[in-house]
């Protein structure tokens, strides 16, 4: 994902810095959510974190959504999730239907009050399928409901997926990775999806902030990503930038989210593993040795759909905090 910029602001950010004089809450709330990740802002997000509270204070219900977020993610707010369960049911109070629709669902799945998140987040039964490289399946990581909110929220936000070029370091469409994917900025995050990145944290035993931002991946007939590694080869040059600074990718986490597909598996060659889960099932695997060298072995390809469609939640996990994005 390209990293938050702090570019020359646009026609659409001063337009929204002017109106926020004028006291507009929603202009408030507009200009917070591009300062917190620095979209074609300067990237400021205990300030952008102000502008969205003061224009909650105002009554306008997207703020408090986002103040959700934030409080959920502990991003320029401190992490509560009684605070952020707070916030969403204020802004479904006031009107904001994306947030009913989360709250709603939450119930659905037994989180009628946030005293009960904590044991959600702690509650996925995960199995060791193979020590070395460290294999572990979730079966039920996720509910179904949550795995069709999932879809539902990347469906409009599709695009072509792009591979990252170690030798000018970027991102690029590569015939290699034909399918299409969504990835999610902090703020173009919710709070069921921040919920469910808590208990991917949770299950792969690490730091919530070590986690990349999320993607959804989708597959139609045909579409493939051919064989890979998740890891960082640090002999390249933008590959050893990226583990400076954000460190190496230890650990990969993929939810299935649907399951009305044939073929479509996840295919380790070196290791003659074929993985498909179920509904709401999780296979994370460790994609470094011990050492912190690449394993090899986690060399992957995702294998194309040749009935239906498929998607996958795609949690990549980093080494160190990861940076607002």
């Amino acid at each position: 994902m390209p990293e938050a910029s702090a570019a020359k602001p646009d026609a659409e950010f001063q337009a929204l810095v002017r109106a926020k004089y004028t006291g507009d809450p929603a202009a408030m709330t507009a200009l917070g959510a591009r300062l917190v990740v620095g979209n074609e802002a300067p990237l400021a997000p205990a300030d952008g974190a102000a502008l969205i509270a003061e224009a909650a204070q105002q009554g306008d219900p997207a703020a408090w959504a986002y103040l959700s977020v934030l409080s959920a993610a502990g991003v320029a707010l401190t992490q509560s999730w009684s605070g952020a369960y707070a916030a969403l049911e204020r802004a479904g109070a006031l009107g904001d239907s994306g947030a009913s629709a989360q709250l709603e669902l939450l119930r659905g799945i037994g989180i009628g009050a946030a005293t009960a998140i904590d044991a959600w987040i702690t509650g996925a039964s995960c199995e060791t399928l193979r020590v070395s490289p460290r294999f572990v399946t979730c079966a039920g990581l996720l509910p179904p409901a949550l795995c069709a909110h999932l879809i539902a929220r990347a469906t409009p936000r599709l695009a072509q997926a792009r591979v990252f070029d170690a030798n000018k370091g970027v991102l690029k469409v590569d015939p290699m990775r034909s399918s299409t994917n969504a990835i999610f900025s902090l703020i173009e995050t919710d709070f069921v999806t921040q919920l469910v990145r808590a208990r991917i944290a949770r299950a792969a035993q690490v730091a919530t902030d070590a986690l990349e931002p999320p993607e959804v991946l989708h597959y139609s007939i045909g579409e493939s990503y051919r064989p890979h590694v998740d890891f960082f080869h640090p002999q390249l040059p933008n590959f050893a930038e990226q583990m400076r600074v954000k460190g190496q990718r230890i650990k990969t986490c993929l939810v299935y989210l649907n399951d009305d597909f044939e073929g479509g598996e996840t295919e380790f060659p070196k290791l003659k593993i074929k993985y498909r889960g179920s509904v709401g099932g999780a296979l994370i695997f460790e994609n470094v040795r011990a050492n912190g060298a690449g394993e090899m072995q986690t060399l992957h390809a995702g294998l194309p759909p040749t009935r239906g469609e498929k998607w996958l939640f795609s949690q990549w996990i980093r080494s160190k905090a990861q940076p607002i994005a």
